[in-house]
């Protein structure tokens, strides 16, 4: 997976997102990352359950591992700052337009309506 790497720069409205089969405890690095990020896991439900901010570039040979707290499903990366920035916070719901697949449960309004 390559992500983010070899990027000098990621415009403050970008994002990448990362979709995993299933939720599991999953671990991002910053191998060959050249601009500081936070990295937010997502349930399969679409809710933040935990993040890790303001990640540094690395420019070892071993470069740490980012855990989530909990199981994810869904991982955004997002220029370093943002989660502050928007105040995003545990709980907070991960949400996308209709035209890229239908809404995760965090996203449904009371009747199963997007």
């Amino acid at each position: 997976m390559r992500g983010l790497m070899f990027r000098d720069e990621l415009a403050d409205d970008a994002a990448m997102l990362f979709v995993f089969d299933t939720e599991q405890t999953l671990a991002f690095w910053m191998k060959n990352t050249r601009i500081p990020l936070d990295i937010l896991y997502f349930d399969g439900s679409g809710y933040l359950v935990s993040q890790q901010t303001a990640v540094p570039p690395c420019r070892v040979a071993l470069c740490p591992q980012y855990p989530s707290e909990r199981p994810a499903r869904f991982v955004v990366e997002v220029p370093a700052g943002t989660s502050k920035r928007l105040s995003i916070r545990p709980g907070a719901s991960l949400c996308w337009p209709a035209d890229f697949g239908p809404p995760l449960a965090a996203c449904r309004k009371p009747g199963g309506k997007p």
